[in-house]
């Protein structure tokens, strides 16, 4: 578990920007999903005193989409019939349009509707942005939330570099999920391109999934620049498949044997 003051600023401004009551917590831990199962891109447990336990779902939501908030319906009974505690969902939007809709009650059940959900939503017009590292660190789920938020506008590379400035001073159990939430926030964006440039600068600081494939891919174009040095013809499945490999073991192997085989058979043999 993760006690406030390991950071100071972890989720402690989020009320305040979104004008709700973020209750005060005792502990707050990461929680590890099936993304590919909840369709959500991170979820924290939180302990309080007086309102007791519960978990906070963050999304990303890039526009409007009728179908989502059956989704996010489905996605909250779920998990609370998993960690039977209280859901809580935030939908982090590019615009105040997207945003005012994603937060828009939910209800089924018609006349005698026996489900209500009431998302909160973040965006541009609601998180500002955070572009300087010491306020980031100040509340580092904010500055996270805050970079997710702007990442179409002209901030968005200020924000991320304030961030990354700031998780570099933090426990890895804390910097890893919302380093990832980032990535997974940020999607195919040009933003995208840039916070995975900064996660390279020191891959020793971070050793998340996202870490691990950025070495991968240096290691498979190390490997097509000896390959390629020693004088070996690519068939382009093999260059697919050394460009798509994400196992560094693999990947390193197949190096090693470069250096001296006498063809491509040898380096891509199976043991």
């Amino acid at each position: 578990m993760i006690s406030p003051p390991r950071p100071p600023g972890l989720f402690s401004r989020l009320g305040l920007a979104l004008g709700v009551e973020f209750p005060s917590y005792t502990t707050c831990a990461f929680v590890p999903t099936d993304r590919a199962e909840d369709e959500i891109d991170a979820l924290w447990r939180f302990d309080t005193e007086r309102e007791g336990p519960f978990v906070l779902a963050v999304t990303t939501q890039a526009g409007k989409d009728p179908a989502r908030p059956s989704a996010w319906a489905r996605q909250l009974v779920s998990l609370y019939s998993r960690h039977r505690v209280p859901p809580a969902l935030l939908v982090v939007c590019p615009d105040r349009e997207t945003a005012e809709w994603a937060s828009q009650p939910i209800t089924t059940g018609g006349p005698f509707s026996s489900l209500v959900l009431t998302p909160m939503a973040a965006g541009p017009h609601n998180l500002p942005p955070v572009t300087d590292p010491g306020e980031a660190a100040r509340d580092l789920a904010c500055a996270t939330l805050s970079a997710l938020a702007h990442a179409r506008t002209p901030s968005a590379d200020a924000i991320l570099k304030a961030l990354s400035a700031a998780l570099r001073d933090v426990p890895e159990d804390v910097a890893d999920p919302l380093a990832e939430l980032t990535a997974q926030g940020l999607g195919k964006l040009p933003a995208a391109d840039l916070w995975r440039n900064l996660m390279a600068v020191d891959l020793s600081f971070y050793k998340s999934p996202i870490s691990q494939e950025i070495r991968a891919e240096g290691e498979a174009r190390a490997l097509l620049v000896v390959l390629q040095a020693r004088g070996f013809e690519l068939p382009t499945a093999t260059e697919q498949m050394v460009s798509e490999c994400r196992d560094s073991h693999i990947l390193n192997q197949w190096l090693s044997r470069a250096a001296t085989a006498d063809s491509l058979d040898e380096v891509f043999r199976e043991d």
